[in-house]
């Protein structure tokens, strides 16, 4: 723990950061490895930590984020508060805690926050106990992460899912400047976990009024060319 700058033992920060490749819906995660006396055991969690007593909640949010692992300029919003007082009750998650923090942990509640981005860097910050890495939402669905965190990014899926519908032009950020039908229903397929028809994405799109059809297609596909689209906002 700093000397000069103490901890809050009883206030956290996770960020739920979503990213898509062009194909896949991903959520940033950090592997963390403990040496326990029954031996090493790996364990997967949101990028998140206890934050600084005199620490302003966004500022503690972009610093965790950029600790764990090296993303800075993210636009992260905060969405949700998470108080259950059995959410520290692994032992597993207090031990990484105390020793990653070196004070006493005991209930923490946390405060998340979400971010959408277009994966187009690598994650490059390892250390000694911890890798950053992507991993697909359907299969994030199907693993045992620490605490409340499966909760915590069930609920910032939702989030964004209702956020896209008030805002959809941030949806257009995830995509090339010039982009097909198809990439646009892949991507919103994606983030709404669902599998639209065809034609019925084509009457949504058609009241999108800020689409703009290009005179252009695709080069040097191995399939029919699709037409392409840009996002002009007006």
């Amino acid at each position: 723990m700093s000397e000069t700058r103490p901890y809050n033992p009883y206030v956290s920060i996770d960020c739920v950061v979503f990213g898509f490749d062009g194909k896949n819906l991903k959520v940033l995660l950090i592997k963390r490895h403990i040496d326990e006396n029954t031996g090493e055991y790996n364990d997967v969690k949101l990028p998140g930590s206890i934050i600084y007593m005199d620490e302003d909640l966004d500022e503690a949010a972009t610093r965790v984020l950029a600790e764990l692992t090296g993303l800075k300029n993210i636009p992260l919003s905060q969405f949700y508060s998470f108080g259950n007082p059995l959410r520290t009750s692994n032992p597993r998650d207090i031990l990484w805690l105390e020793r990653t923090m070196k004070t006493k942990i005991e209930r923490i509640v946390t405060i998340g926050y979400v971010a959408l981005i277009k994966i187009n860097r690598k994650i490059t910050l390892n250390s000694k106990n911890t890798s950053a890495e992507w991993y697909d939402v359907d299969e994030v669905q199907n693993m045992n992460l620490a605490m409340d965190h499966n909760l915590i990014v069930q609920k910032g899926l939702d989030h964004i899912k209702h956020w896209l519908t008030v805002e959809p032009h941030l949806m257009f950020k995830l995509l090339p400047h010039k982009f097909t039908l198809s990439q646009l229903r892949l991507l919103y397929d994606e983030i709404n976990r669902t599998k639209s028809d065809v034609r019925n994405f084509q009457k949504k799109i058609n009241q999108w009024h800020n689409l703009v059809v290009l005179d252009e297609f695709e080069k040097e596909v191995p399939h029919r060319a699709g037409r392409l689209y840009k996002y002009q906002k007006k």
